[in-house]
Order: structure tokens, then sequence, then C-alpha cells
């Protein structure tokens, strides 16, 4: 009799357990049928539209919202995803319902990393990450603090090319475009945070960084079991917690170092204050209630060194591939630079107001290429309407930032490379055009954005000015791979090998 009643016990607790299970799948496709959500396409049970995702998922969404309109609703597993494909969508998203989408949808992989909750780009934006963001915006993005800087960007750079001069000595190496500008905004990043290069001279030490931030940006991209299942996140069946915190744990460990030689330094008191941004960051840590301490420092710098080396790295990488692409364009670029700057002058910040077709270059690139394709996803605070449709309360919300830039409603031939559709025109990536908003907009624009924009310039202009360049024997403009590699950035599929010559 006790067998037979403990029998029963288990099967009545199976029971509950499958409907549980079934009662998850189910309720999400209940409570779409009943709400007007935006169209979509048919989901098939438990994982969605899942499949119709790709390698690419900027362009799969693209092509999505070509059938269903500029606001979709796609089924994610079990996670409701809402995408905006149009500037008008995005400017409701992004501007005048702001605060309600002010909330990230975390990746489970970012939670990999220690302290998570102290970032600058993934928290929710509450009190903290507005004192987190006022501190990054007054000191260290102002433009009298980059103005103060400006020294700082024309040596790294010019270490650069002077790195590159040392190729053109060779029987026409190549040099990976990518990796040094990797290298050079690394050293420019560390510069301004620890007065350190973290790079050596001669940017071999770029690629291991260059692994550890790509390795943490395109497992943070890639589709994720744990993230459209929520509840098996747990058993991280993918192992892509695995595979991204050795990455995370490395580079909060090279911070520590450096900071933990900082405050020793600074406790005796008569050494001079270096004045640079872990000092900000110190004297937040000793004030009560700032919310800093040694750990919480961590993952903010980690945001900023992402944000500052890669993302510039990748849109330089991308813009010298678009030139090499379209040599006419380079020699016009070029012919600009020696007659404004002439060859034997560097090229310096107060110059680029003489290089407008530098600039549209850099804004054509932008447009093409921007680094985060789908910004980062936004979650909705409470339930909303937006065109007639209900954006449920705790849905995940994409801004296709990639789609927007080619949307022919807006862009003449969007996929043809034209700077010159820039020359004479207002439109500029400050978030007040969402035909183009490669950083954003609204109060998660992302802040280093002004930084960005002198570094990239600074570097095209440079390396444009003091060389000739061509492509490796057997590959020739036409041939040039241009296929995009997806992840939280957009990086070029097959890194940009290129010749320089001083001829």
């Amino acid at each position: 009799m006790i067998y037979q009643t403990s029998i029963m016990e288990l099967q009545n607790f199976l029971i509950s357990i499958i409907a549980l299970i079934l009662w998850f799948f189910i309720k999400p496709y209940l409570h779409r049928r009943s709400t007007k959500l935006p169209p979509g396409p048919t989901a098939l049970p438990i994982i969605g539209s899942l499949h119709l995702l790709g390698s690419r998922p900027n362009q799969s969404l693209a092509k999505l919202a070509k059938l269903h309109g500029p606001l979709f609703t796609l089924s994610l597993g079990s996670v409701t995803t809402i995408v905006a494909s149009s500037p008008e969508t995005a400017k409701e998203i992004l501007q005048k319902q702001e605060k309600i989408f002010s909330a990230r949808t975390v990746p489970d992989v970012i939670t990999a990393q220690p302290n998570p909750q102290a970032t600058l780009a993934w928290v929710p934006g509450d009190h903290l990450w507005r004192n987190r963001r006022r501190i990054c915006s007054t000191r260290m993005f102002t433009n009298q603090r980059l103005d103060s800087l400006q020294e700082l960007r024309h040596r790294k750079v010019e270490q650069m090319v002077s790195h590159i001069k040392k190729h053109c000595s060779g029987a026409g190496a190549a040099v990976d475009i990518g990796r040094l500008a990797f290298g050079t905004t690394l050293n420019l990043m560390s510069n301004t945070i620890f007065s350190v290069d973290m790079v050596d001279p001669e940017f071999e030490t770029a690629q291991e960084f260059k692994d550890l931030v790509w390795r943490i940006m395109e497992d943070a991209g890639k589709p994720n079991l744990s993230d459209f299942f929520p509840a098996l996140r747990r058993l991280d069946l993918q192992g892509k917690k695995r595979h991204i915190r050795p990455a995370y744990e490395r580079l909060h460990e090279i911070f520590e170092e450096t900071i933990e030689k900082r405050v020793k330094e600074r406790s005796f008191g008569g050494m001079e204050r270096k004045g640079d941004f872990l000092d900000v960051l110190l004297d937040q840590c000793e004030e009560d209630g700032s919310g800093f301490d040694r750990q919480t420092i961590k993952p903010l710098i980690l945001d900023l060194f992402i944000a500052g080396s890669d993302t510039s790295a990748i849109t330089t990488e991308w813009g010298m591939a678009e030139l090499l692409h379209k040599p006419e364009i380079l020699r016009k670029v070029r012919e600009e630079i020696l007659e404004a700057i002439g060859k034997t002058m560097s090229v310096r910040e107060s110059d680029f107001e003489k290089l407008p077709y530098l600039q549209a270059v850099v804004k054509e690139t932008m447009r093409l290429h921007p680094a985060a394709p789908l910004l980062l996803p936004y979650r909705a605070e409470n339930d909303t309407v937006m065109f007639g449709y209900t954006v449920p309360k705790n849905s995940q919300v994409l801004v296709n930032a990639w789609a927007i830039g080619r949307d022919p409603q807006y862009w003449d031939n969007p996929s043809e490379f034209r700077p010159e559709r820039f020359l004479g025109s207002d439109l500029d990536y400050k978030g007040r055009d969402f035909e183009y908003i490669p950083f954003g907009a609204g109060r998660r624009i992302c802040p280093g954005m002004p930084l960005a924009i002198r570094m990239v310039n600074l570097m095209l202009a440079s390396i444009i000015q003091s060389f000739t360049w061509r492509l490796p024997e057997g590959t020739t403009p036409e041939k040039l791979d241009m296929e995009e590699q997806f992840g939280v950035t957009l990086r070029k599929a097959v890194p940009l090998l290129a010749i320089p010559s001083t001829e």
C-alpha cells in the first residue's frame, strides 16, 4: 500500500511538472493572441521565429521588415520581441517614449562578468546609472576635456603611422588595418583612464586584447537559448557563459593590477596625482553614498575600454575597406588632405573643418556599417501603445539601425558607398535625425560619441595622407570581401590587409 501510494505521488509530481512546462511554453502564445501586437511571421511551437534569425540577424530582420512592416513582432522562444526598422518607429522608442524604454534586456552572457550590475551599458536607467553616466560625460567626454587630450591622440596616431612606415621598407608587406586601429585606440583609452600604454610599440600585444574584446562582443550578440528561454538560464545549455567568463576575468585581472598599483601610489601623500580618469573614479570611491568602490569601477572601465577601442577600430577598418573597394573615392579624399595640409605636416584635429570630404567618408561609413547594428536591446517597463499596436510590459525591443541607414525611402541607392550624399547636408549622428542613428539617440545615446568621431577622423586622415594603399596580390577592388560578422558590434568578417607605400 505504501509502495502504491509512492508511485501515485511520483506520477502526480511528474504530471505537475509536465503541466508547468507546457504552461510555461503555452502562456506567452495565449497572451500574444489576446493582445493587439504588431504584425509578424507565424511562430512555430516552442521555438517561435528563432529559425528566421540566421547568422546575421541585422540583415534577416531587415528582410522581415519588408514583409511585415517597420514595426513587427517576433516570438523568440518565450520572449516577445518588437523590432523597429524605420526612423518613425525609432523616434517613438528613443525619444517620445524613452522613459518606458529606459531599461535593458540583458543577454545572459553579460552576467558572466564580475559585478554586472555595475556596468554602464546594461543596467536600467536608474539613479546609479545616471551618476555613472554623469561622471563619464563631465569628466571624460566634454569638449574641454577632449581638447586637453588632443596631443595624446596625436602621439598615439603618429606612433601608428611610424609603425606602418616600417612595413614600407619591406617587400610589399601587408598590414592588418583593424589590428593597428584597435591597438591605437586601446592605447588612447588606457592612457586616458590609466596613463599607461597597454599595447607595445610593435602592436604585438594588440591581438590578445582584440581577441578578448571580440570574444565578449561576439558571444553577447549571438543567439543564445538562455536568452530565449530564461527559465533555462541556470543550465547554460550552449556553454556561452563558460566560454566568455575567462575573457571577462582576464580583463578584470589586468585592471585590478593597475588599480592596486595606483591605490598604493596614492597612499603616499607626497606623490603627484596623475589626474586621469582612474583618479576621478578612486576619488568617487572615497565619497560616501557614491555607489563606487574598488569592485564596481572595473565593469565601468571595461565598458569604456570596449566601447572606446572596438567600435572606433571597426569603423576605421570599414572606412578603409570601402575606400579600397572604391579607389576613385580614396584618390579624391587623399587629394583633399594633401591640398589642405600637405604631405609633411601631421594631420591635427583643428584641420577637420578643412576636410569636408573626409568627414563625409566617415559619416557614410557609419551609415552603411553602424558599429552596433541593432543598438543595444531595450525592455518595455510597462504596457504601451505605438502606432495603434500594444507593446507589452517586459517585451524586448530592438532598433535596427543597420536597416534604418539603408532605407530606400530616405536614402538614394542605399547600398552604394557614396560620401557625396553628406556634402552640404545638415544630417548628423547626434541623435536628432532618426534616419541616421549610428550612436543611438535619447538618454541612452553613446556617451563616447565625441571621442569616437575625433579618433576615427584622425586615424583615417593620417594613414590616407601618409601612404598610398593597394590590396595584396590577387585581390582586386571588385573582389574585396565585404561580408559582415555579427556580434554586439559589426566587424568585417575577413580582416582587411593592405599594402602601404610612401612613394
